[in-house]
């Protein structure tokens, strides 16, 4: 079409192909598809994370594979994908939750966090000599309006979810998660339905060193990781 190769559409971010594709973000969701899966899950007494890591080698130390991470005290985020991407936009969005406490002397809100990753995100899909986050995030928190989950796209699209899954199996997962979520379940029943879904879909077996889970409750507002015993017994439940 005018003189312009297929492969333009493919090597440039900033080109539309002629039916209003990007496919430099539509390859970085497919570099989110085949990571590991990554679960999100609000109650009606917090937001859960549950994230299983691939551990393809005994050799590796597993809790070197960090798989959630905290943003702020009562914000947390897991991710799939390109992990090293996403330890770039943690790095960015806990200056900007310090930045946020520093000017108004106030926590930031959850919404505020994802809207300030999501914009960097999306920036990363505008200009050329640059590439988009091959990585997806899953951002949940408690803040004054209660427990909310978000989930960040490599195009830069924020939406909040009741239940959310990232990563390989997302199909089965968000099935598994439609069937079975209720607004009434508690933080407890809500990391067991999470592990659930992870274990009916993954190939590995779930052991406690695969598999990391983190909460923020509306009492405490603080980000908790269970240690690996903990994570043991919702694997044995």
């Amino acid at each position: 079409m005018y003189g312009v190769s297929p492969q333009a559409y493919d090597r440039a971010i900033t080109v539309f192909s002629p039916d209003g594709r990007l496919f430099q973000v539509e390859y970085a969701k497919e570099a989110v598809k085949r990571g590991a899966t990554a679960i999100g899950i609000t109650s009606k007494d917090g937001v859960a994370l549950v994230a299983f890591k691939s551990i393809h080698t005994k050799l590796v130390v597993p809790e070197s594979l960090k798989k959630v991470f905290e943003i702020d005290s009562h914000v947390c985020v897991t991710a799939s994908g390109l992990i090293a991407d996403a330890r770039r936009l943690v790095d960015i969005a806990r200056v900007d939750a310090q930045r946020h406490r520093i000017t108004y002397s106030e926590a930031p809100s959850v919404d505020s966090v994802a809207r300030s990753v999501c914009d960097l995100m999306q920036i990363y899909t505008q200009y050329g000599g640059i590439r988009p986050f091959g990585v997806s995030l899953l951002i949940a928190g408690v803040d004054d309006q209660g427990p909310k989950l978000f989930e960040a796209e490599p195009s830069g699209a924020m939406t909040a979810y009741k239940a959310d899954s990232i990563g390989a199996n997302k199909k089965e997962v968000d099935e598994l998660l439609e069937a079975k979520y209720d607004e009434k379940l508690t933080l407890d029943e809500s990391i067991k339905l999470c592990v659930d879904a992870l274990r009916k879909t993954q190939e590995e077996k779930l052991q406690q060193e695969n598999v990391e889970i983190s909460y923020v409750t509306v009492k405490a507002k603080k980000t908790i990781t269970l240690p690996d015993k903990d994570v043991g017994k919702y694997l044995k439940s």
